[in-house]
C-alpha cells in the first residue's frame, strides 16, 4: 500500500521495537538514512537498531558514533533505500515478507513492503528523510544532519550527478546551517584515499577494456587484484566511477569478483543512457545514471561478455 510521508509518520509513531534494514554493500545513503532514523526514534524513547548483512566500512563509522547497541525482539521492520528485498542479502531469508514500511527513492522499487513511500525524483533517501523526521516530532540537530548530509552527497557524487536538483541543494544547505562540517565530510567521502586504494586504481586502469568504439569502458576487478593490493571493501567503493569519467564513454562498467566467487556489476552512464534499464535485464536496477546487478552462475569472463552484449544492444537500439 502506497502511503504519504504524513501517513508513514503517523503509523511509525504508534510502533515499538523497530529494526531498520539497509541494503547489502551499504553506501552512504542507506547507512545515513538508517542512522538518522534510528537516532530520531531513540529520541522518542523507542528501541531502535540498524541492521545490514555486510560490515559498515571505516569511512562510514562516524554515522553511528554514540549509538550504543540495544537488545530487543523486533516488532516493527522498516527498510530504507532498499529497492528490492533481494538487496538485503543474507538478511532476506529472515526479514523477507515481513517489512512493514519502506522509504526509498529508486524508480525500480518493487513495492515489496506492506507500506511504501517512494520518491523517484529525490536524489537520495536521506533527502526524503529531511522532510520525514520533523513529521515524527524530532527536530533535526547536528548529528542527524551529518547522517543526512552524508547520504545526500554520496548519492549525488558531491552534487555532480544528474539527479541533483534545486531541492537537493536547498536540503543540503539547510543541513549545513545546522552545523554540519561539510568540508570535512566531503573530504572523507571524495578526497581521501588509502595507499591500497591507489594501488587498486592502478590495477584497475591497467586492465580497463573498451568496446563499441570507446562508448563502453569496462574494468574487471578480480578478487585476486583486491587481495594483492591489500585493499578493503571501503577501497573498492568509488572504482565504478572511473570508467564513466573517460572522454567519449557513455557507459562505464565495473565487474567485481567477491571472495565467495559472486560477481557484482556496477554501471555508470551518461544521458540519455539509462543504466537501470540495462541492469534490469539481469534482475538488478537503480537509477538512470547509476545501477547495479549480480551475475548468477557466471565467472568474470562470462559476466563481462553478457553485460557488454546487453549494453551494446541497448546503445544500438537507443
Amino acid at each position: 500500500m502506497e502511503v504519504s510521508l504524513n501517513e508513514a509518520a503517523a503509523w511509525l509513531l504508534q510502533q515499538q521495537d523497530i529494526t531498520i534494514l539497509c541494503h547489502q554493500s551499504p553506501d552512504g545513503d542507506t547507512l545515513g538514512s538508517g542512522s538518522a532514523l534510528c537516532r530520531a526514534l531513540r529520541r522518542l524513547g523507542k528501541h531502535a537498531q540498524v541492521l545490514c548483512c555486510d560490515p559498515v566500512g571505516s569511512r562510514f563509522s562516524f554515522l553511528f558514533a554514540g549509538m550504543e547497541e540495544q537488545k530487543f525482539e523486533p516488532k516493527t521492520i522498516v527498510s530504507l533505500d532498499v529497492a528490492d528485498e533481494q538487496l538485503l542479502g543474507e538478511l532476506q531469508p529472515v526479514y523477507g515478507g515481513k517489512i512493514q514500511l519502506c522509504i526509498d527513492h529508486h524508480p525500480s522499487n518493487t513495492h515489496y513492503a506492506q507500506r511504501y513511500h517512494v520518491e523517484p525524483k529525490a536524489a537520495a533517501t536521506c533527502e526524503i528523510l529531511c522532510s520525514f523526521l520533523p513529521l515524527l516530532g524530532v527536530p533535526l540537530d547536528e548529528p542527524i544532519a551529518e547522517d543526512l548530509y552524508t547520504g545526500i552527497i554520496t548519492d549525488t557524487g558531491c552534487f555532480q550527478f544528474i539527479n541533483t536538483t534545486p531541492h537537493t541543494l536547498r536540503m543540503a544547505a539547510s543541513l549545513m546551517e545546522l552545523g554540519v562540517p561539510s568540508h570535512k565530510i566531503n573530504r572523507a567521502m571524495f578526497a581521501t584515499k588509502s595507499r591500497q586504494r591507489l594501488e587498486l586504481e592502478k590495477q584497475a586502469l591497467n586492465h580497463i577494456e573498451y568496446y563499441r568504439n570507446g562508448r563502453i569502458a569496462v574494468i574487471p576487478l578480480t578478487y585476486a587484484m583486491v587481495q594483492q593490493t591489500g585493499a578493503s571493501d571501503d577501497d573498492t567503493d568509488g572504482i565504478a566511477n572511473i570508467p564513466r569519467s573517460i572522454e567519449g564513454v557513455q557507459v562505464g562498467i565495473t565487474i567485481k569478483e567477491k571472495s565467495d566467487g559472486k560477481i557484482k556489476v556496477s554501471l555508470r552512464a551518461q544521458p540519455p543512457v539509462n543504466a537501470s534499464v540495462i541492469c534490469s535485464r539481469f534482475g538488478g536496477g537503480g537509477h538512470p545514471g547509476a545501477a547495479g546487478c549480480a551475475m548468477i552462475g557466471c565467472n568474470m569472463e562470462e559476466a563481462m561478455k553478457k553485460i557488454v552484449a546487453a549494453t551494446a544492444d541497448y546503445l544500438e537500439k537507443l
